[in-house]
């Protein structure tokens, strides 16, 4: 993780202990780096997962098994390698990832594809078999001791400036579910399903298959509302376990009691993650939020908030404080989304700026110089075409992404 921390950094948060989820933390050496990057987390058996993975076509094998995996929805172990996403790697690469998980399902008893393996880091370079073999052996040694969550995230970070986690609960009949999570992501942050590594562990019990409906719909209003540069990665998962120890009765469709507020829960974690990545962006100064109202239908919305999001022209106005908003009548129009020109209105921070596609006339610019000042910006934008709504966020376009990215391999 870098050792410069992201001015928008959020303090770790305390987080329960899962029942049947035991996490440890090794030193593989992928990098040449003083600290951990293999983190080894242990599921009872029983523990149902599902999962989320990227659209990049040029995906690694992780990702690619790890597809096959969940569609079974046994999970009894995950290994995260950070310093190296080993895609673009071919089948060295893959034999790679497969060794991994023979090496774990031989030490727990179980079928190698319950075992879950996610790489992150550089691209084109395989994963190395043998540094592979020895972290996996350190992680499962019952004599290295089980880490803190705090641990566990900080050891899958690679730009990364600060570890992030999430937490919640969700009453579920007479019994409490928790729900503790961890994330990396700092750059190569775009939307196309997940964004990033993040790994969601409850104890609550929850059919597979239902878990996967809700990790799905929740992804698609938290992680798919995230962009820090426009680049989907080629190993962007989200995985969630559902260990089943709380003991409540087993969750299986909405009909069931406690649903609502187990999926309530789920999705406020995931936002939390989602709000934590953009937060860490590469260089990032001020996190952004963007609302747009009024769209013909709330995927339209989206789609119109992620053009002025992944703008750069934006991005970089935000940066040096510009209320340009110019530059967001720019982002809307060439979106592919319905819009009209004479029905469109913008404002920054609650002060519009120019209503049903004109300038008004007693505008201000004085609190929205001040609004942009800040280190929390919010872009308001109101199509006036229908009922579509939805807020997408992002952050702004500094020097120091050029900077991090430039010496990104060195």
């Amino acid at each position: 993780m870098s050792d410069a921390v992201s001015p928008l950094a959020q303090p770790f948060p305390a987080m329960p202990k899962i029942t049947g989820v035991t996490p440890r933390v090794a030193r593989a050496g992928y990098k040449d780096w003083g600290r951990c990057d293999l983190t080894y987390i242990e599921l009872c058996p029983g523990t149902a997962v599902a999962g989320v993975f990227t659209r990049n076509v040029c995906c690694s094998s992780e990702v690619e098994l790890g597809r096959e995996q969940v569609k079974a929805g046994a999970a009894r172990a995950l290994v995260v390698n950070a310093g190296n996403a080993n895609a673009f790697t071919g089948y060295r690469g893959r034999e790679a990832v497969e060794a991994i998980m023979a090496q774990v399902a031989t030490h727990l008893g179980c079928a190698p594809s319950e075992v879950f393996v996610s790489s992150t880091g550089v691209i084109g370079v395989p994963l190395p078999k043998e540094k592979a073999r020895a972290g996996v052996a350190k992680a499962l040694d019952l004599a290295t001791p089980q880490c803190t969550w705090e641990d566990a995230a900080r050891t899958i970070g690679t730009t990364d400036t600060f570890p992030k986690g999430a937490t919640a609960s969700a009453a579920i009949g007479d019994a409490t579910v928790h729900l503790s999570a961890i994330v990396k992501g700092s750059g190569m942050i775009a939307p196309d399903m997940a964004t990033m590594l993040g790994y969601i562990f409850t104890d609550a019990a929850v059919a597979p298959a239902f878990l996967q409906e809700l990790l799905s719909a929740a992804n698609r209003d938290t992680f798919n509302c995230i962009t820090v540069d426009s680049d989907t990665s080629t190993s962007d998962t989200v995985l969630a376990f559902a260990t089943g120890q709380a003991s409540n009765a087993p969750l299986v469709s909405f009909d069931s009691p406690g649903a609502d507020a187990f999926a309530a829960a789920l999705h406020d974690v995931c936002r939390q993650l989602a709000h934590l990545v953009v937060r860490d962006g590469e260089g990032a100064r001020k996190f952004i939020a963007i609302a747009v109202s009024g769209a013909t239908s709330d995927d339209s919305a989206r789609r119109v908030g992620l053009a002025i999001a992944n703008s750069p022209l934006v991005k970089t106005a935000i940066a040096g404080g510009d209320a340009n908003w110019g530059r967001v009548v720019m982002a809307v129009g060439k979106a592919g989304e319905p819009a009209d020109r004479d029905r469109l209105s913008i404002g920054f921070g609650g002060v519009w700026a120019a209503r049903d596609g004109q300038p008004l006339a007693d505008y201000d610019e004085a609190p929205v110089a001040a609004h942009l000042a800040g280190s929390e910006i919010t872009i308001e934008v109101d199509l006036g075409l229908g009922e579509g709504r939805s807020t997408v966020w992002t952050c702004d376009l500094t020097h120091g992404y050029i900077s991090i990215n430039a010496d990104y391999r060195s």
